[in-house]
């Protein structure tokens, strides 16, 4: 066994490596970038190598600076983790030239699976069923859309040196095609630096499930059962379950021996994940393999028992399988979620800022937190804007996803936008809680997920409302508490005015919409009691705050709530999801209003990738004008109406602060 190896990669996933590595008795060695000098896999490390600029491209993805730094460290291994150098068949290729093994499997598996084309037609060759598709040698855009065309709309993009959404499009129809592959193109050559394009045949209502396999060097092979991937947007996954909802064991091996048949095609070594779609008619298709370990692995490492990091590393020493396929037993239920800094309101852009305020729950044999980021770190434009993955586990799908429910709304995070919430909400809506899911679920459950059924604030309203009373009166009393006259009328939080109710006029607003609310205080024995009226509408309503939970008692329906607030940002979490609610001030006239006068602004911090127009064009509504990349995705910035580009204020290869103006527009009718 090694006795020391370097991590080249960084965050949550190298610090998930050095965990398992500490535990065996194995030395680390980190690599990291300007921006990472202070992070967390740094920190955790024994040893730790310097090799570059913020950039992965100045840092992370050169294969000379991370085999230096093992030679210089004198580690024996590579451990790749996932993304960078991890599916690099010259970078595999370099490590055995200098006699470092690589964790991973040989380079004829890596460049067998590392196009997607070739993938396929080696799964062809070894009978594994296929989507319908074009993968072929000749990449005029004509020959693709063609192909297209015959198997007909919709159709899927994708790079064949892709990964993780990467270098993807859904195409609906012929009017799509042409600024779908360019942008898939031009999405492909940025992170893979290889724009070589694939299209096969979109199924509109297929699972995403993927076999988890592994193969040592002495003939052995398992698979480690399937997870359940569907739930993705911008084609990148969300939230992972193990095993798969509705997996008969009949079609449960057929999967596990095609994954297996898969991975031996290519004299496969190593962790390795096989996806699959599989159509609502129980038939599946191959769509790729995976030559690296997954971001969602945690999920089959609860179901089986087994510490995968553990596996790769016994097998890149050359021992056998720590099992046989007879040993592997499922034992419960598993999920995954990826907490990410993204605005999921705003098209899921990524988001940066500072971790200001980082809390997560508690963890236990239930509940498992990977991360590579602290208190007080920074998410950057550069990489990744994962910030953690909980991972939850218990005997059925139902009990699991009640550990989910619960551990979600305890997650604190401030000082940058995450999908905390977005999650709950998904992870609690009755289509997920009832296994409803397939790739399109978060499009179908759209106005489920977000809350866009005003109806729903019924009851959530007086809640949000009867928390500001009673939060208000709490934090009075315990000021008053420090003061030398605590029964002072200045302490006094209940609206008492002379001859007249005492009445709190408070507003909410939800999804862009305001709610006046009218709470009058009333007094009952030693207590009060409040009437909250919203719209019209009366409610009785009395309730208690203990720690983070409202306890309500609503026209006698009794509810509890967990609540989190940030300043005047209010979300109430309980079974129905969670509800975010801004608690709007007076305006005390100091608002200087909106001065953009028509420009359009950057939706995010990032890199101009290209500039579409120039100043003086007229543009039709939604023509593209700008697009940006930040966070290796991109986002196109369109024209709002017809109308006439002024002036241009950046330009390629630029880096924008998000706010920032871009253009200057006067739309036609102006």
């Amino acid at each position: 066994m090694f006795t020391k190896i370097l991590i080249a990669n960084r965050g949550e996933i190298a610090c998930r490596v050095i965990k398992t590595a500490r535990k065996m008795g194995i030395l680390t060695v980190a690599v990291y970038s300007d921006a990472d000098a202070d992070s967390l896999h740094v920190n955790m490390a024994d040893e730790a190598i310097h090799i570059g600029g913020s950039p992965s491209r100045e840092s992370y993805l050169l294969s000379e600076k991370v085999i230096e730094a093992a030679k210089r460290t004198g580690a024996q291994a590579i451990h790749p983790g996932y993304g960078f150098l991890s599916e690099n068949a010259d970078f595999c290729r370099m490590c055995a030239a200098e006699g470092i093994t690589f964790i991973g499997p040989p380079v004829a598996a890596i460049e067998a699976m590392g196009s997607k084309s070739a993938a396929k037609n080696i799964m062809e060759a070894a009978n594994v069923p296929l989507v319908p598709g074009y993968h072929g040698d000749d990449q005029s855009e004509a020959v693709i859309k063609k192909a297209a065309d015959d198997m007909g709309y919709p159709v899927l993009l994708k790079a064949t040196a892709g990964g993780g959404g990467k270098g993807m499009r859904q195409v609906w129809s012929e009017d799509e095609f042409s600024e779908g592959f360019a942008a898939a193109k031009r999405e492909a050559k940025s992170s893979f630096g290889d724009d070589t394009m694939l299209v096969e045949k979109y199924l509109t209502q297929p699972r995403h499930v993927e076999i988890q396999v592994f193969c040592d060097n002495h003939q052995n092979a398992v698979y480690l059962f399937e997870r359940d991937c569907s739930v993705q947007r911008r084609h990148q996954k969300v939230i992972e379950e193990a095993p798969a909802f509705s997996m008969s064991e009949e079609l449960r091996a057929k999967m596990g021996e095609s994954a297996i048949k898969s991975a031996q095609a290519i004299g496969y070594q190593g962790a390795g994940t096989v996806e699959f779609l599989l159509d609502i008619d129980g038939s599946f298709y191959f769509m790729e393999m995976n030559t690296r370990l997954q971001v969602e692995h945690p999920v089959t490492e609860l179901i089986t028992g087994q510490d995968l990091v553990e596996w790769q590393l016994r097998v890149a020493a050359g021992e056998v399988l720590p099992k046989a396929q007879d040993e592997l037993k499922i034992n419960g239920h598993a999920f995954e979620a990826r907490i990410y800094a993204e605005d999921p309101n705003n098209d899921f852009l990524p988001a940066t800022g500072t971790l200001d305020f980082l809390q997560p729950p508690v963890e236990s044999e239930f509940v498992r937190v990977d991360t590579g980021v602290r208190q007080g770190d920074e998410v950057s434009v550069f990489y990744d804007p994962m910030i953690a993955k909980l991972i939850v586990w218990d005997e059925n799908r139902e009990k699991a996803l009640q550990r989910m429910a619960k551990a979600l709304s305890e997650y604190r995070i401030s000082g940058v936008t995450t999908n905390i919430d977005f999650l709950y909400n998904l992870a609690t809506s009755a289509p997920f809680v009832n296994a409803d899911i397939d790739t399109g679920f978060i499009e179908k459950n759209q106005a489920l997920i977000f809350h866009e059924n005003e109806q729903a604030l019924a009851g959530e309203l007086p809640m949000a409302a009867l928390y500001l009373v009673l939060s208000q009166a709490q934090k009075a009393q315990t000021i008053a508490a420090k003061t030398n006259d605590p029964f002072s009328p200045w302490n006094m939080t209940n609206a008492w005015r002379l001859n007249e109710a005492n009445i709190h006029h408070i507003t909410l607003a939800h999804n862009g919409t305001e709610y006046p609310i009218v709470v009058e205080q009333k007094r009952q024995g030693s207590g009060s009691y409040y009437l909250i009226t919203v719209d019209g509408q009366t409610v009785d309503c009395q309730g208690r705050i203990e720690n983070d939970t409202l306890y309500a008692s609503i026209d006698g329906y009794r509810s509890h709530a967990t609540i989190a607030q940030n300043n005047n940002q209010i979300s109430l979490y309980h079974q129905k999801g969670v509800f975010n609610f801004t608690h709007v001030l007076p305006d005390c006239g100091d608002n200087t209003g909106d001065d953009k006068h028509g420009g359009l602004v950057a939706p995010m911090n990032g890199t101009m990738v290209s500039v579409l127009v120039k100043a003086g064009d007229s543009v039709k509504a939604d023509q593209p004008l700008m697009i940006m990349e930040a966070m290796k995705m991109e986002h196109t910035i369109r024209a709002p109406s017809n109308g006439v580009v002024d002036a241009i204020y950046y330009n390629n290869g630029d880096m924008v602060d998000g706010g920032a103006e871009l253009i200057a527009f006067t739309p036609e009718d102006a």
